[in-house]
């Protein structure tokens, strides 16, 4: 069943200590260390099943859930730029299954139970979950740039009520809650028009307890309402959030509207642009930190292992031999927060380590605690020692990986137009402004710049730094602020400035006061044209004035 990892020892030295990739050593820590002790205490059967080649192996996922009529198919079409097999959009609840969004070099689908088939996708597990699910569970391939570096999981629009919960004929949170262990990112959307949270939407988002740090929020459709109402909206999305996600943080909101169509209100249109840029540098950023999320996931896996193999060894250790079983049992699960608690003391566990009381309580009615194993310290202390050692060596490897050969950013679609040429973001704005223009970009305002100048009485054509100041701290910024602009200014480096380098100051004081951040070192186009070692552009700018 494993061989996986046998066929990869090449790289390894005699000790089983070293590995060619961070891949190659996740593989294999699992099943040296961490898989022994899983089967020995039903980890499979309680928490999640026992984990693959593709596991390790598989491209970044991104997994999208939300209410009907978001816009998650709309989404996954925005990025891609095209439309992929199987996709349906509409107003109604139209996506009725999961599908599976990866690169394949011909255009194509594949059902569910073909699917959990495959060795090569790492959705084989999900065969327990039986016919019901699969036959709504679909593989849609195509060769698109998108899909070479990242997969995209369409998950059914969520509806309100009890009905629709009871018919799907699976357990929806269970199979989420599967997803969410194995993906990089969970993108929840939400409607400007859709902001309540049903039943199952809000048993969804608690299938992903322990995977706070994946959950990126997304409000579309955020350009059908004006910026008065968007401030409404925004507080209401979060005020509902917080009854529902239970952390102190607040959870990261994007807006914007994801889909290739005019913005009915153009008012908040630069916001939208740099929430959207804020995405997809998110996005972007998951292949190259696709390795630390596995180790991170592998590191809170054996952590339960651990806490699972407590338990369960203690509620052997309680069972009397003979006589009562059954009463001790029902006495056990009963008691099962008061063990949690001495868990915690006598093996220094922290709470958050714990499984769900309620669901493990539900699960234990189902098994004989006389045939649980006793608590084999062999095992554990093997966790602990991969936690310890082996886990650091594999951390410096990614950095080392990263630094030799650092993995592409996804690219392609969505994310091509929005990085170079004149519709990039940021593009012409801010220190960027006057880049492609034949003139300099600060003639254009420095005769005012010259009658403040003139007024600070400069001495052989410049003014001392003490004369500066006084005029620089007019704009309210931070001394440190203004130090880098000072900086920036003084291109002669004398520790005074002429008028073209004061009004060199004051565009960049303009420039921070309207939000941009300010450069470690001046683009070329700001240079004062006597500043420049190119006598043509004292001509250039000569001209302009005239």
């Amino acid at each position: 069943m494993f061989s996986w990892v046998k066929q990869e020892q090449g790289g390894r030295n005699k000790e089983g200590e070293m590995y060619q990739t961070v891949t190659e050593g996740l593989q294999s820590l699992y099943l040296k260390k961490l898989l022994p002790l899983e089967e020995t205490y039903l980890f499979h059967d309680f928490h999640s099943p026992a984990l693959e080649a593709a596991d390790f192996q598989s491209k970044p996922m991104v997994l999208l859930v939300g209410q009907y009529s978001t816009g998650k198919t709309t989404f996954i079409r925005y990025l891609l730029e095209q439309d992929f097999p199987g996709m349906r959009i509409g107003p109604e609840p139209t996506t009725d299954g999961f599908i599976a969004v990866m690169y394949g070099e011909n255009e194509g689908v594949v059902p569910g139970n073909a699917l959990v088939v495959d060795p090569n996708k790492p959705f084989r597990k999900l065969n327990a979950f039986g016919n019901s699910f699969l036959n709504r569970f679909i593989c849609s391939q195509m060769p698109n740039q998108v899909l070479q570096s990242i997969s995209i999981i369409d998950t059914p629009g969520i509806l309100s009520g009890e009905k629709q919960r009871i018919s799907r004929g699976y357990d929806f949170a269970e199979v989420l809650r599967w997803f969410g262990e194995r993906v990089d990112r969970i993108i929840l959307l939400f409607d400007a028009h859709k902001l309540d949270i049903s039943d199952e939407f809000s048993e969804a988002i608690r299938a992903f307890k322990g995977q706070d740090d994946k959950i990126r929020v997304v409000l579309n459709k955020a350009d059908q309402v004006d910026t008065q109402q968007l401030m409404r909206v925004y507080g209401a999305l979060m005020w509902s959030l917080g009854k529902v996600i239970n952390t102190p943080e607040v959870v990261r909101v994007y807006l914007g509207s994801f889909w290739a169509k005019p913005l009915q209100n153009t008012e908040n249109r630069r916001l939208f642009e740099a929430e959207s840029q804020d995405l997809f540098k998110d996005i972007q950023s998951l292949p190259r930190n696709a390795a630390l999320r596995k180790l991170n996931d592998l590191i809170k896996r054996a952590r339960l292992a651990k806490v699972h193999a407590y338990i369960i060894s203690y509620l052997k250790k309680e069972m009397p031999s003979l006589f009562g079983r059954e009463k001790k049992k029902e006495e056990l699960i009963m008691r099962l927060p008061e063990i949690y608690t001495i868990l915690q003391r006598e093996h220094h566990i922290s709470p958050g380590d714990f499984p769900n009381v309620t669901k493990m309580q539900e699960m234990l009615q189902h098994y004989d605690f006389s045939k649980f194993p006793s608590l084999k310290m062999k095992l554990v202390e093997s966790v602990d020692k991969m936690l310890a050692t082996k886990i650091a060596g594999l951390m410096t490897m990614i950095r080392d990986e990263e630094t030799k050969q650092p993995p592409a950013m996804v690219s392609g679609g969505a994310f091509e137009g929005s990085q170079d040429g004149p519709f990039g973001h940021g593009y012409g704005e801010g220190i960027c402004a006057g880049a492609d223009a034949e003139d300099w970009i600060i003639s254009r305002e420095k005769h005012r710049y010259d009658e403040i100048f003139y007024m600070l009485m400069p001495v052989n054509g410049k003014i001392t730094g003490v004369n500066a100041k006084k005029e620089m701290m007019n704009s309210r910024l931070p001394n440190t602020v203004l130090g880098k602009i000072w900086k920036l200014a003084d291109c002669d480096r004398d520790g005074m400035l002429d008028d073209e380098e004061f009004a060199l100051a004051q565009h960049l004081i303009k420039v921070k006061l309207e939000g941009y951040e300010l450069p470690n070192v001046l683009p070329g186009h700001l240079v004062p044209p006597s500043h420049r070692k190119d006598p043509t552009a004292d001509a250039l700018y000569n001209n302009s004035e005239d």
